[in-house]
């Protein structure tokens, strides 16, 4: 950076304004000395009248460009619409001095004739517009010469975004424009050196300096409010970054590193609820707790949140040696880690019930969260076989393991595919829901008769993002590798949720168990998958190709429903959910099926596995899993559950 442009950008705010009136000054008295030069085509040695008016003309211009704004703008920053307000001031203040002039009788050759102040005003604009334009160059291009990355806007012009911009400052990686702001009082101001742009000047901002990235630097900022911004940042060819919420900042200063990409959850325009902290401790804080499938997506946030809340000993359990030692290595570190809590790390099937009798006997574990299960919903229309043996058969072996070794609390981890299923997947869940129920109707027979039993409960819900098999790397790495962006369908919608808020839901509802209730998230409103892929496309700074854009960057195919693939997703069977303490969390009150019934069905299940006979396996599944449903279907279950938000 040159050194001259680098002291002028670091003069305070007045002292740059009071340099560019000084600039002005001796401008304009050399404009009207040229206008005179010029009119009699000689070199000119005004009178002292004509230096005293002249110095008048200069007085009179000052106020009149201070008055327009033309000090409170920035230089560097200055556009056609500042340009053309230095215009109109020059003419004003020339029209006001030649009106004075006139009506004090010196309008004539011993003064300032009307001719000159004709040539005045165009020379006087010519130098002002000039200068200007000179010293955005002087102070401009240096600047931007010592960056190396692209142009970008910082959104938010209060604490968060000066800290940023001090960061891109020092680093030298992006080049901060200026910042946007929906607060007025900080429009044309100036912060941190750079000029504050109100939202409706975006579109001139982004395309008169070539913008590349917004940076939203709202870490306070509800995620409504940051929704409602990225949305109308989508319909710009830029891409956009965010800092993380005041939480994840606490640890004090954040540097560029910490700007992140924009997530889903930053669009679904949805807040979370300050979770309930007696219903998260109930089960977990000072209890040894198990989770199956801790090296899942589910299953590894249950286990961070888990460690939070200080349980006595957490045991993880997953057949996945990558997934197991991940997740170990995770909770073993500084972030998590705690002397008082015992973390135990098992490999093991849930399958296996007598390492599941050993496990929960030894440790014994007060708690399970069963979140082991095979979950891709195309994989499993190929391997049923092995996705029925884990996701039902295995739920039956730890969850009569539980009620054998007389675990306190089971939870299990469903999913809305579970609702009037379509594929081996939703309905090995829904399976896995009535063996539940069922076992739960056991154990209190069992209650009656003075033995401590289980209470069995299950929590379900969609999509959550950034899971294993989930759209949303899929879209990632497809825009990454210049595309197409696939969607099966048009119209296909599911509902989603992040992991930690799901996780931390998942928390709350296994506390407020009574014995086999099946609790339903509230997932908000469904998204359109064709619209998300749209949604990442644009936040990554491309355009969608298409018929509208043929000039666009990533093209979307159709390729058609999946095997067992519905276009939307239910959360409800029935239309009867009643309201719990949580206004996230609704009980569903379901048909079920008898123990000694459901017992037959799994005798068939099991024998079709043992002998891989695939169809008997498919029929059997789907039969149990829809043995139970009401006569009359609803269409969808969110209006059902929007309606009872405020039963309690």
């Amino acid at each position: 950076m040159g050194k001259p442009a680098e002291k002028l950008r670091t003069l305070s705010g007045f002292s740059k304004r009071f340099l560019v009136a000084l600039l002005d000054i001796a401008l304009l008295l050399v404009a009207s000395w040229a206008s005179f030069a010029i009119l009699y085509a000689d070199f000119f040695v005004p009178s002292k009248t004509q230096l005293l008016l002249s110095l008048l003309g200069v007085a009179v211009t000052i106020p009149v460009f201070a008055q327009a704004g033309l000090y409170r703008a920035v230089i560097r920053y200055m556009g056609d619409q500042a340009l053309w307000t230095v215009v109109k001031a020059v003419a004003a203040a020339t029209l006001v001095w030649g009106t004075i002039i006139h009506f004090s009788g010196y309008a004539d050759y011993e003064g300032i004739p009307h001719s000159v102040m004709v040539i005045y005003w165009i020379l006087a604009t010519t130098v002002t517009v000039t200068s200007r334009l000179a010293m955005r160059e002087f102070i401009w291009r240096p600047v931007r010469s010592s960056f190396s990355g692209d142009n970008v806007l910082v959104y938010g012009a209060g604490d968060a975004g000066a800290q940023l911009v001090d960061a891109l400052m020092k680093t030298r990686e992006l080049y901060p424009v200026g910042f946007i702001d929906d607060d007025s009082r900080m429009h044309d101001r100036e912060i941190a050196g750079l000029k504050v742009f109100p939202l409706s000047q975006l579109a001139q901002v982004i395309e008169r300096y070539g913008i590349k990235e917004v940076l939203l630097a709202l870490p306070s900022a509800s995620r409504a409010r940051r929704n409602a911004i990225l949305r109308r940042l989508q319909q710009y060819p830029i891409h956009a970054r965010v800092l993380p919420s005041l939480s994840e900042l606490a640890r004090g200063k954040f540097t560029v590193a910490d700007l992140r990409e924009v997530e889903l959850e930053d669009l679904l325009g949805r807040d979370s609820i300050p979770p309930d902290r007696e219903l998260l401790m109930r089960n977990i804080t000072g209890k040894v707790v198990l989770v199956s499938g801790a090296g899942g997506s589910i299953g590894s946030e249950l286990c961070r949140q888990i460690m939070s809340l200080h349980p006595k000993k957490l045991v993880l359990l997953d057949i996945s040696e990558h997934a197991l030692y991940q997740i170990d290595r995770q909770l073993s570190g500084e972030r998590y880690a705690s002397p008082d809590i015992e973390v135990v790390a098992l490999l093991g099937s849930v399958m296996n019930r007598r390492l599941l009798d050993h496990v929960l006997s030894e440790h014994k574990v007060e708690t399970v969260y069963h979140a082991a299960a095979y979950k891709h919903v195309p994989m499993m229309e190929h391997n049923e076989l092995e996705g029925v043996r884990n996701n039902v058969l295995g739920t039956l072996s730890i969850a009569e393991a539980a009620l054998a070794q007389q675990v306190e609390t089971f939870v299990l981890i469903s999913t809305d595919k579970a609702v009037r299923p379509t594929n081996i997947m939703g309905a090995s869940k829904r399976v896995a829901e009535l063996i539940l129920q069922a076992l739960d109707k056991k154990a209190r027979v069992a209650d009656r008769q003075g033995k401590p039993t289980t209470c069995f409960s299950m929590v379900r819900f969609g999509n959550v993002l950034g899971s294993s098999g989930s759209v949303i790397p899929l879209f990632r790495e497809q825009i990454k590798s210049g595309g197409p962006v696939t969607v099966t369908h048009a119209e296909v919608t599911r509902y989603f949720m992040s992991i930690p808020e799901a996780a931390q839901l998942v928390l709350q509802a296994g506390a407020m168990g009574k014995g086999g209730d099946v609790f339903v998230l509230d997932m908000g409103q469904s998204v359109k998958i064709l619209d998300l892929a749209r949604q990442m496309i644009r936040m990554s700074g491309l355009e969608v190709l298409d018929d509208e854009h043929p000039d666009g960057d990533i093209a979307i195919e159709f390729t058609g429903l999946r095997e067992g693939e519905k276009l939307y997703e239910e959360l409800l069977i029935g239309n009867n959910p009643i309201g719990t303490q949580h206004p996230k969390i609704m009980r569903a009150e379901e048909e079920m099926l008898a123990w000694d019934e459901l017992q037959a069905l799994l005798a068939g299940i099991r024998e079709a596995a043992d002998t891989f006979d695939r169809e008997r396996m498919r029929e059997l599944v789907l039969k149990a899993a829809n043995a139970q449903l009401p006569a009359e279907l609803p269409p969808r279950a969110a209006p059902v559950l929007r309606a009872i938000k405020s039963v309690k």
